[in-house]
């Protein structure tokens, strides 16, 4: 039996003290297998940045144990948590996080600089993880040339370069029209396709739907996690099991 790439268990997260102590997470168990493609949503305040954080390594919990791919994410020191995050999970971000006057190219090559993978090797890797996203004829182009959701394209092929066990992404969506947000999901349904591990952090119901599985949070608490069926699944812009 394959170990699962998170492994989290009866995370809190308490910020503040006295008056002041705020419960942002309240035992948080979660199990994603190797492959899954998940969608945690929840409203504003519901905890789902900060378990986003913790499941990036950005944050640690207050009590609870963090497994990522093994590795004990919870007892690692700063440096260690830093290289985990590196080598382990690949991030996308609302806001793309693109290095504006960059071609995409080098863009997508930054994390194998910082591993110190050699030029050629870096440039061969980012070309087929371009490939992947399909802007390998934009390779060339600087972030300023491309439509929004081109540049999360972009930020996905950086993501994925590094081969990481997990893809984290952080309302991959949430800057983009919904022409762009269905090419983006497209991306990330071959992805999931392919044996990609993806957890999507997201408040959009179009979003959640093209998962296939939906965990809900509710004042810092899973209060659903169910399973879908790829018949579940609706195009961006067509009605969804969430309308009205």
């Amino acid at each position: 039996m394959t170990r699962p790439v998170l492994d989290v268990r009866d995370l809190t997260k308490i910020y503040g003290t006295g008056a002041a102590t705020v419960h942002a997470l309240r035992g948080v168990t979660l199990t994603v297998d190797r492959g899954d493609y998940v969608a945690i949503m929840g409203s504003s305040g519901s905890g789902k940045s900060t378990l986003m954080n913790i499941l990036g390594a950005l944050d640690v919990p207050t009590a609870g144990t963090y497994r990522l791919d093994g590795v004990d994410v919870s007892r690692l020191a700063d440096r260690q948590l830093a290289l985990a995050r590196n080598r382990l999970i690949g991030f996308i971000f609302q806001a793309f996080n693109l290095i504006p006057r960059t071609t995409a190219v080098a863009n997508v090559e930054l994390p194998l600089a910082y591993a110190g993978v050699k030029s050629r090797q870096r440039r061969e890797r980012a070309m087929a993880a371009l490939e992947t996203v399909g802007l390998a004829d934009r390779a060339r182009h600087e972030p300023n040339q491309l439509s929004g959701g081109q540049q999360q394209r972009v930020a996905v092929a950086r993501a994925l370069v590094t081969e990481p066990a997990l893809l984290l992404a952080d309302e991959p969506t949430g800057n983009l029209d919904t022409r762009s947000t269905a090419d983006v999901l497209e991306v990330f349904d071959r992805l999931s396709a392919a044996g990609r591990t993806i957890v999507l952090i997201t408040h959009e119901p179009e979003v959640g739907d093209r998962t296939k599985r939906l965990v809900r949070l509710v004042d810092g608490r899973i209060v659903t996690d169910v399973r879908q069926s790829p018949l579940d699944r609706v195009p961006v812009g067509a009605p969804g099991r969430h309308s009205a």
